[in-house]
């Protein structure tokens, strides 16, 4: 009986600031608290392209958020029970369940950790808001999604929830979503040869510091008498690469190169080079034949936020890979 809020996606056709939301009434009043993303964000409200390097780390497929003011939720609350107990053949298992959802919210009936309401808290109307679950768009796991279902509970405005709803909205949960929703730029990895290189010749690989920099992503919510927001960074560490075929060797063994002292990543490939073992590259031992290699080029960023009243930490390290096509030759050759 608890109603969810569905945050649909909606298009601000500002690109890089979104909203979910319930949308609102005729009297704006909120029918489920907004979270706004702003920064390097996926248009539309969609995920971004970070993969947490933590396989078990995921965002909040649901949270608990502000809903509606008393006299707004009384009007809707009762005029569903009234309409469901009118229901032609309605059971008498959930005809009880409705008439003891309407004795907590009108005549004051509660339990541990949840007591009634008189009059659906009308005398407090503008002085808090009732709470609700609200949905993760996108999040695939229905189960999960739905799993913030407690009854609406009401949260005086400036007060913190109940300490038993842990999904209650919070800087923290604010920081997962930008994670969710960051998106890292598409960087090309500067290659030498470019495209085309030969057989056991070293391929030097870089990133200059200009195209390599840090990116962040905000999440905010704003209601009256709840102001939070937080915002993620990510802080490029290392670049990993991947050669698309066995028969190749990487510098360093590891395929990792790790960041410089001056935020780039490898060393341009220059005149009077071409005898030194490059500090971030590959070297392919077989031809590619009339075909590519899809080179991998892996960056792992340093995540962490910072949020309201100065909360802050860290984040699951997250990666997001480029493809490149390679094509490798083999130097042919008559000795006489």
């Amino acid at each position: 009986m608890a109603p969810h809020a569905a945050a649909e996606p909606i298009d601000t056709g500002a690109g890089s600031e979104t909203e979910q939301s319930g949308g609102s009434n005729d009297n704006g009043i909120y029918a489920t608290a907004r979270v706004t993303y702003s920064g390097s964000v996926a248009p539309n409200g969609a995920s971004g392209n970070v993969t947490s390097a933590d396989v078990n780390w995921v965002p909040p497929p649901c949270w608990y958020a502000p809903y509606l003011g008393a006299k707004d939720f009384k009007k809707k609350m009762s005029q569903d029970i009234e309409r469901q107990l009118k229901t032609p053949g309605i059971g008498s298992t959930a005809g009880s369940a409705l008439t003891e959802l309407k004795r907590h919210y009108e005549a004051g009936y509660g339990w541990a950790d949840n007591p009634g309401y008189e009059d659906y808290n009308v005398d407090k109307d503008g002085e808090g808001m009732f709470w609700a679950g609200v949905e993760n768009p996108n999040e695939p796991d229905v189960l999960k999604r739905s799993s913030c279902n407690d009854l609406p509970f009401w949260v005086d405005n400036g007060e913190a929830p109940p300490p038993q709803y842990e999904e209650a909205i919070s800087p923290e949960i604010l920081a997962a979503l930008a994670y969710q929703h960051m998106q890292l730029p598409d960087t090309e990895v500067s290659l030498a040869p470019e495209q085309t290189t030969k057989v056991n010749l070293p391929t030097w690989a870089w990133l200059d510091k200009a195209v390599f920099d840090e990116v962040q992503a905000t999440a905010a919510i704003n209601v009256p008498g709840l102001n939070l927001e937080a915002t993620t960074t990510a802080r490029p560490v290392s670049l990993t690469l991947e050669p698309g075929t066995d028969d190749a060797v990487t510098y360093p063994a590891s395929g990792e190169c790790l960041i410089n002292d001056d935020g780039s990543i490898g060393e341009p490939y220059a005149r009077g080079k071409a005898n030194r073992t490059p500090p971030c590259g590959i070297k392919y031992l077989r031809s590619s034949g009339n075909s590519t290699y899809n080179l991998q080029a892996t960056i792992t960023w340093d995540m962490s936020w910072t949020g309201t009243g100065g909360a802050g930490g860290d984040l699951p390290d997250g990666t997001f890979g480029n493809g490149q096509a390679v094509t490798v030759q083999e130097i042919q050759s008559v000795n006489r």
